[in-house]
């Protein structure tokens, strides 16, 4: 589905990504580990045309989308989380998701898909009528995931979806990132520094150190790899 072929990218002279190439598949979800500052959320970028690589390929689905704005590579389907929520802090939950949903015309789809992301988080439900800058942190998370999900991914980007939250807030979102996977069919792209969560719900990953990939395999023997245990799981 996205193939990602030696990516250089830079903030202006700077040099954060080296010869970048991953590959996702359709109907997994990857997951993209390694310590702060590795490159990690300037791969995303990349993807998502915000910071386009100044060398190298990326495709979606066959199509060469290196350098497309980026509200184009929203209308294929990719569609990105960013790290901090950023949400629309003085809108309220239920004018959020609407943003969410703004390229779409299918207005019952759309109902259905409020109430899809409703049964997903019911605290969402509760404060429809709230401005999303007074919930909680846990809960802005769980409303940008929903905000992301109403515009109908393909290509779900997580960036950092368990930063600053508490240990029983991060396992119920990735409970519910597995969920939308399993149930939806989303491929996922998960960017995460907590690398023992995420090699659990994810079927691969990649290991990213100084804008380099090191290491690739499946989750599992990531998970059992000596190297990444004693780096990046605290083993």
């Amino acid at each position: 589905m996205l193939r990602i072929e030696n990516i250089k990218t830079f903030y202006g002279n700077i040099q954060a990504l080296q010869d970048v190439s991953i590959e996702v598949k359709k109907g997994e979800i990857i997951t993209l580990i390694g310590a702060n500052g590795a490159g990690k959320s300037t791969t995303l970028m990349s993807i998502s045309g915000i910071e386009p690589p100044r060398s190298g390929k990326i495709f979606f689905e066959d199509q060469d989308i290196t350098g497309m704005d980026p509200d184009k590579i929203v209308s294929l389907g990719i569609v990105q989380v960013p790290e901090g929520r950023r949400i629309f802090p003085f809108l309220t939950v239920r004018e959020n998701l609407d943003m969410g949903a703004f390229l779409r015309t299918d207005k019952e789809e759309i109902k259905k898909d409020i109430e899809y992301v409703y049964s997903l988080f019911p605290l969402l439900a509760e404060r429809k009528n709230q401005p999303g800058g007074t919930l909680s942190g846990g809960e802005q998370q769980m409303l940008a995931i929903s905000r992301a999900l109403m515009a109908k991914p393909k290509l779900l980007l997580l960036d950092e979806p368990s930063l600053g939250l508490a240990p029983i807030i991060v396992q119920q979102i990735m409970d519910i990132i597995k969920k939308v996977n399993t149930e939806n069919k989303t491929t996922i792209f998960l960017v995460e520094q907590n690398a023992n969560l995420a090699l659990k719900i994810a079927d691969r990953g990649y290991v990213m150190e100084t804008g380099r990939i090191t290491m690739k395999d499946t989750a599992k023997a990531l998970q059992q790899n000596e190297e990444v245990k004693k780096a990046y799981l605290g083993i």
